[in-house]
Order: structure tokens, then sequence, then C-alpha cells
């Protein structure tokens, strides 16, 4: 997946980057940053379009569909069979779909044939959100908790999750539109990165694709879900979420607050992590947060699953993909009716 913070500083400090802060209190205090006004002033009452409920059932067995495909690898018919599942659930629940196909360098020379899925919601609308997740799947089981030599990621919490929330999301938005753009993003080629470290443009090559050919109206910001299935995870407020986008960490962390959600988003720093979200924030200049389970305190920085073969189905717990899910629907119709 993507690299922990520290082993992040050390590359961009040889790169000469100056986008990251390496100590907690640089960082600006979403709570005390200034909020940026709503698109439209609030609607009025009968106006509003109600939040929908968001259906954990129906998300959990979108992420176990995935599961069942195999691990979504690039260049393999699992990933190919799994990407045509991916646009028809969008194009079924009113999306317009883009298909954009690319070829991506590995870092070990190998070249991938991907393909970013982008699913829009009301397409004509000039004030946008974009919500995004990773579809495919680690292509070696890396982790240095993974013991077996021919275990294989099957990514149910690591892309599936938050692939699984988004398209709960996209079926809510195709049966009540919400006063507001939507562009779902699918990005492929995320996690065949080098965790030898120090190439840290390895990772996110799907959103690095993204952000260089960006199609259609800009959205105003962005949401990336990653590893949001786990039974009892927390997301911290990542770091480079806070540098790029914090009226954003505001908001979202606000309403799990007020949702009854803040024991999955405590309020604290969790690190930065190269994420797909860094690529959007650096090279399409698009605010975007990262809610993703970033465990530092454990040997890899995530959760003991990650990059091994235990990342299946028994890992996702109904109850986290609805916090996760109802929190960002929230966000979602409510910068529609102007009211967050």
């Amino acid at each position: 997946m993507r690299l922990p913070y520290l082993i992040l500083a050390v590359a961009l400090l040889l790169a000469g980057s100056v986008v990251f802060s390496g100590c907690e209190n640089d960082v600006k205090d979403p709570a005390t940053s200034p909020v940026t006004a709503p698109a439209t002033p609030p609607m009025p009452k009968e106006d509003q379009v109600p939040v929908p409920k968001f259906d954990m059932d129906s998300a959990y067995a979108y992420v176990a569909a995935q599961v069942a495909f195999g691990p979504r690898v690039m260049n393999t018919p699992a990933h190919d069979a799994a990407g045509e599942w991916l646009i028809g659930r969008l194009e079924e629940f009113g999306a317009t779909v883009e298909r954009q196909t690319f070829t991506a360098t590995a870092y070990d020379g190998t070249a991938l044939k991907s393909m970013n899925i982008i699913g829009r919601f009301n397409p004509e609308m000039e004030d946008r959100i974009l919500l995004a997740a990773h579809w495919d799947t680690r292509h070696v089981a890396d982790s240095p908790l993974e013991t077996s030599p021919t275990a294989v990621v099957n990514g149910a919490d690591d892309g599936a999750s938050g692939v699984g929330v988004l398209l709960e999301i996209a079926r809510q938005l195709g049966k009540s539109a919400p006063h507001i753009g939507v562009d779902i993003v699918l990005f492929d080629a995320e996690d065949y990165g080098d965790t030898g470290g120090g190439n840290t443009n390895s990772w996110g090559l799907g959103a690095q694709y993204y952000s260089n050919n960006i199609s259609g109206i800009r959205p105003r910001y962005g949401v990336l879900l990653d590893m949001v299935g786990a039974r009892d995870a927390e997301f911290a407020m990542e770091q480079y979420s806070l540098r790029f986008a914090p009226d954003v960490v505001r908001k979202v962390w606000k309403l799990a607050a007020d949702m009854g959600f803040p024991h999955y988003f405590p309020k604290r720093n969790g690190g930065g992590i190269t994420d797909d979200h860094y690529f959007v924030n650096t090279i399409a200049k698009i605010p975007m947060i990262d809610i993703i389970n970033h465990r530092p305190e454990n040997k890899t920085s995530f959760v003991a699953h990650w990059h091994t073969g235990e990342d299946n189905m028994d890992k996702i717990d109904k109850r986290t993909l609805r916090a996760v899910g109802q929190v960002i629907t929230a966000l979602v119709y409510r910068e529609g009716n102007g009211t967050i």
C-alpha cells in the first residue's frame, strides 16, 4: 500500500520537498482553521434532500462480491472481470461512467494495464465533490507479519471496503439525487508500489494518472476511503489531510462526533501516509483528505492483516462500514443542502 510518514519524510527530504511537517505542533488545528462557506446558501427546508440511511448490509455484500473475484491485480482476468462488474454497478445506479485506461510502469519495470473508473452523478452541476477508493489489490503478501510463501492478498479491507462503501453511496445517489454533483473515482494501480522505501512515486499510479488527466468539471474537494472495514477501526486525522484540506477534516470529524461515531474518528493526529490523496493534493491541487485505519503503534503501521493472506471477509465489520458510509453520505447531502 502506502509508506508510513517517517519513511516518507526521509524520502521527501532527499528529494528537497517541503510538503510535510515533521512536528505535530506545526499542523493546523482543523477546529480553529478558517471555515469555507458552502457553495450555496442553506436551502429552504422544504427544498432540502433528506440524508438517506446508509445500508451496511448492502455495502458488505458489495465488499464480498469484489473479494469473490480473487486478487484484483493488474494484468489478470480477475482484475478485468472485477472492473467490468464495478462499471456495471455504477451504470445500474445511474452514473455516467468514464473508463480512464492507461498503462503504468511499475517500480520493477512491469507494464500494468490499468483503468480508473469514474462515475459521475449530476454531471452537469458545477459544484462537485470527489469520493474515491482504490479497487486493485497488492500483488504480493510482503508484510513482515506474513509467514506463508504462498499467501495471496484478497484485499477485503485494503481496497474492497472503501469501494463497497462508495457503491452503496452510489446506490443512494441513484435513488435520491442531492443538490450537488458527485464524482466517484475508483483508482487502479494504487498498491503496486515499492516497499523498499524512497520511491514515493511508485505508489498511487492511478491517482497520479487521474491527477494529470482530469476531464470534465473539477471537484471542489475530495474524500479518499482506504481500509475502512475492520472491526474497531480508528481513523485519526491524517497529516497530509490536515495540511492540504483542514476544513474538510473539520467537517468530517465534526459530523462523525455529532452522529455518534467519535470512537471511529478520534480527534488526534495519525501521521502522514503516501496514499492516493497525496497525489490529488500535490498534482491536481484538489484539497483531499484520507480516511484510513492507520495504526502507527503496530509493527507495520497498519492493521495486522495488511498485505497478508489474512485480509479476507472475516476481517470486515458491518458496523465500521456503516459509520464511515453514513458520515460521508451525510457530508454529500448536507453540502448539497448548504447546511454544513
